[in-house]
């Protein structure tokens, strides 16, 4: 099968501090890629590469076979590659649902169908209760909802999630874990996350890349490269997990 997304020999230099080295990733249609690493590994930079936040130093980046290495991330949103961000980024002076039909806008749609698509984008992500407050008044669970929400409004294809759990109890994961899901086996959406709950990695990837010092330590499937010795002696034996 042919990958939907594909980053080849990604590497990055910031005034000669090398960030990542020759990374390789690649996904298929449909499925869920689970990107590992201890913090600094090069996670977020290999993201900011993909996604046009700054050009990678070398590589390419192609989306269904075409080079898109360097393009900014409105143009790759428009071609269906939708990323969020760690930390929140929402317009704190509108509401929830304002905030997620500026999304549904950007891609093009307009008026009452704008604000239909967002009404539901809302509901869908758990954020109902929220829709007519101001996005700054959210506690920080549900702006990590809100930003999964104004990603989904844009209809991606592909859909980069940067540690879209971080700071939710086991109990706000669940719903979290169970939208993703349910994006893909009823949708055929393909992910890409960086995450460090290993419960949720086991749970969804299809296959995981772990990441350390800015290159590719191992990739399998998640039993594969989370009982690898590399893996557990560079990483999971530092991390704390709840796996």
């Amino acid at each position: 099968m042919t990958a939907v997304l594909e980053a080849t020999g990604i590497s990055k230099s910031f005034r000669g501090l090398q960030a990542l080295r020759g990374v390789d990733i690649s996904v298929e249609e449909g499925q869920i890629l689970g990107v590992i690493g201890a913090n600094g590994a090069g996670k977020t930079t290999l993201f900011n590469c993909i996604t046009g936040n700054f050009p990678p130093t070398s590589g390419t980046v192609r989306l269904d076979g075409a080079d898109v290495t360097g393009q900014p991330a409105h143009k790759l949103a428009h071609r269906g590659m939708v990323r969020t961000f760690q930390l929140m980024r929402p317009f704190h002076t509108m509401t929830v649902l304002e905030n997620v039909e500026i999304a549904a806008m950007s891609r093009g749609a307009r008026g009452g169908t704008a604000r239909r698509e967002a009404g539901e984008t809302v509901e869908r992500t758990g954020l109902g209760e929220w829709a007519d407050q101001l996005s700054g008044s959210l506690p920080a669970a549900m702006q990590k909802r809100l930003e999964l929400a104004r990603a989904l409004a844009m209809r991606p294809r592909v859909l980069l999630l940067d540690e879209v759990l971080a700071g939710l109890v086991p109990a706000e994961r669940a719903p979290v874990l169970d939208l993703l899901e349910n994006l893909r086996d009823t949708e055929g959406m393909t992910m890409v996350f960086i995450e460090h709950i290993m419960a949720a990695v086991r749970r969804l990837s299809d296959h995981v890349v772990m990441m350390d010092s800015g290159a590719v330590l191992a990739t399998g499937s998640a039993d594969e490269v989370l009982t690898d010795p590399q893996v557990v002696e560079a990483y999971l034996g530092k991390e704390a997990s709840d796996a």
